[in-house]
């Protein structure tokens, strides 16, 4: 699982971003100036790539934050089992079974390349090539 560390306020809409070692999409985010004793805080709107929680976090605008690397992998289809999928890794031949969302149902055949989002444990089809 690769990441690498930047501070909150360098964040942007449409960016990744690790919370709770989630891996989640930046909504928005709002800064506030600093005060007079104070230094700038941040208000982190996210939501998760993989399973779509949403997730809120406040602090230091220049406070330090994992943004993870997506492996994003070409797989072809195997085999189709009902609510899921068998795939190839079309760069090391390894096989995964994973779920097809709802939006992508019945559009897939045997021998279809699709685009895979890896990052640590989570995984999900993002589009039929």
């Amino acid at each position: 699982m690769e990441k690498h560390v930047t501070e909150m306020k360098k964040l942007k809409p449409g960016g990744f971003v690790l919370l709770d070692d989630v891996p989640c999409v930046v909504e928005k985010l709002q800064t506030s100036k600093a005060g007079k004793h104070g230094a700038a805080k941040a208000r982190l709107f996210a939501r998760g790539i993989f399973e779509g929680s949403k997730k809120i976090t406040v602090g230091p605008a220049d406070e330090k934050v994992d943004v993870p690397v997506i492996e994003k992998r070409g797989m072809q289809v195997i085999a189709l089992l009902g609510e899921s999928v068998q795939l190839m890794d079309l760069e090391d031949f390894s096989q995964v079974e994973l779920p097809v969302a709802d939006e992508l149902k019945g559009r897939f055949v045997e021998g279809d390349e699709v685009l895979v989002w890896r990052y640590g444990k989570y995984a999900m089809i993002k589009q039929k090539k």
